[in-house]
């Protein structure tokens, strides 16, 4: 496996199949997950789904890039989401959030290892490498907080 199929798997890991690292992934976790609880507020953190929601924007506009887009996603944006108010809601932002992730993780997969070192975007966001690597390392620290919210609505109930 070359460097760009590795970070595809690791990208996949984390989001659509993987226990190794966390022994859990966004997929396992919201896939069946009652809307109401994924809406739920615990204390005064972050609902699930805005997490959920907040790492599948930051894929998105980095998706963008890899299509020939431009970088358009802003961090004051990132928790800016409208209110989800059914199960359809739900289930079209989880349709949406699982596309995108393998259609990134395809991206990836199938870059050069040029493409990899090269700068992303600008020089002040470093290199398509580094910006995949902190998009894993994001979601393995939102996915803790999801797995411990979802613990305390459900042990609450």
């Amino acid at each position: 496996m070359n460097n760009s199929q590795q970070i595809a798997a690791r990208f996949r890991e984390v989001i659509l199949n993987g226990t190794w690292i966390a022994n859990t992934n966004y997929k396992d976790q919201l896939e069946n997950l009652d809307w109401e609880i994924a809406t739920q507020q615990f204390h005064n953190f972050n609902t699930i789904a805005v997490l959920s929601q907040h790492i599948h924007y930051y894929i998105a506009g980095i998706l963008n890039v890899f299509e020939g887009g431009t970088l358009d996603i802003k961090d004051k944006f990132s928790f800016d989401f409208p209110e989800m108010k059914s199960k359809q809601d739900w289930d079209k932002f989880l349709s949406k959030f699982w596309n995108d992730s393998e259609k990134f993780a395809r991206y990836v997969e199938q870059m050069s290892e040029e493409k990899l070192y090269s700068v992303f975007v600008d020089e002040k966001y470093g290199t398509y490498q580094r910006n995949i690597d902190a998009m894993i390392e994001h979601a393995y620290y939102h996915l803790g907080q999801i797995v411990l919210i979802k613990k305390g609505i459900i042990e609450n109930a």
